[in-house]
């Protein structure tokens, strides 16, 4: 979500400080040579008390850590009292293609990266995922350190369905390129989760009303973990007035109940549907088992339709 955040403070140490550090002496190392591994390991995404343990452990031990903003990493690492024995290298979505290659190497050289996103997990809306793919092409170990998640923490606080759910991140910005996205989920029955930048909000809700109609269930959930911590739950009629009449600040994660289930009709209502597939040379048994799964009604009732109809 780092779309979201404001400009962190100065950096400890400059970028060109950052990559061109040498490796720090000491029993930083967790690996020996062509035994190297990436983890993946989640951050806070606002209560610095939610680090794990793990986490913690790898950020004083990894031979190299790969941040998405090394600001935030020197602003993490000081709350939580730890100090980076290793090597700390920029990693974000500007240059992450150009530093893929030199973190696989120094994982076949056998050394331990960490990846640290500036909240939540890595790959998931934020830089990481080029570093998967490479390292999965190229058989090399990745694993994960479990935490913070504003997805799942959103979903949960929702009070929609957690059943089923897909994650759909940033909405295009451009309207048109928006508005088909939108009209392609118009029809999803799970849960959607999205994220979105607070000065956004109101233009994004706005465009699911449109879409999705007034009377959807939705969340906003903001400031996820912080102090001010918000969650508004209504029909998106009820949450586009309520963005309309505040002024939205703090990252912003934001839930969607699904399409509501389509009634299945009566068979003779999909009868043309049948004839249609039978006009594009589908036998009639194969054309009425897919009307009928697709509708929902009895494939003998719609056989017997199609057969009357005749």
């Amino acid at each position: 979500m780092d779309e979201q955040r404001n400009t962190p403070d100065p950096a400890p140490f400059s970028e060109e400080e950052v990559d061109e550090a040498p490796l720090a002496d000491g029993p930083q190392s967790n690996g020996t040579p062509g035994v190297g591994r990436i983890v993946l390991a989640a951050t806070p995404i606002g209560n610095v008390g939610d680090a794990s343990a793990r986490l913690i452990e790898l950020l004083g031990t990894s031979d190299i850590v790969a941040a998405e903003d090394t600001r935030r990493l020197h602003r993490l690492v000081t709350a939580l009292g730890v100090e980076v024995t290793g090597r700390v290298i920029s990693y974000h979505e500007h240059n992450e293609v150009a530093k893929t290659g030199e973190l696989l190497d120094h994982v076949r050289a056998g050394k331990t990266i960490l990846m640290v996103s500036d909240a939540g997990m890595p790959a998931v809306s934020d830089p990481g995922f080029r570093l998967v793919e490479g390292a999965v092409a190229a058989g090399l170990t990745v694993t994960a350190v479990p935490g913070p998640s504003a997805v799942l923490t959103a979903l949960a606080l929702s009070g929609l369905p957690t059943d089923r759910f897909c994650f759909e991140g940033f909405l295009p910005r451009k309207s048109g390129e928006r508005n088909s996205r939108l009209v392609d989920l118009a029809d999803e029955r799970r849960t959607m989760v999205f994220f979105e930048a607070p000065h956004r909000l109101e233009v994004m809700l706005r465009a699911l009303h449109e879409r999705f109609g007034a009377d959807r269930r939705a969340a906003v959930c903001r400031e996820l973990t912080k102090t001010y911590e918000e969650v508004i739950r209504g029909s998106l009629r009820e949450l586009l007035e309520w963005a309309e009449n505040n002024e939205v600040r703090g990252e912003i994660a934001v839930v969607v109940g699904g399409a509501p289930e389509q009634e299945p009709g009566k068979p003779e209502d999909h009868v043309a549907a049948v004839n249609q597939l039978i006009s594009q040379g589908i036998r009639l048994k194969e054309a009425v088992a897919a009307v009928a799964e697709d509708a929902r009604v009895s494939k003998r009732e719609l056989y017997s339709a199609v057969l009357a109809a005749r």
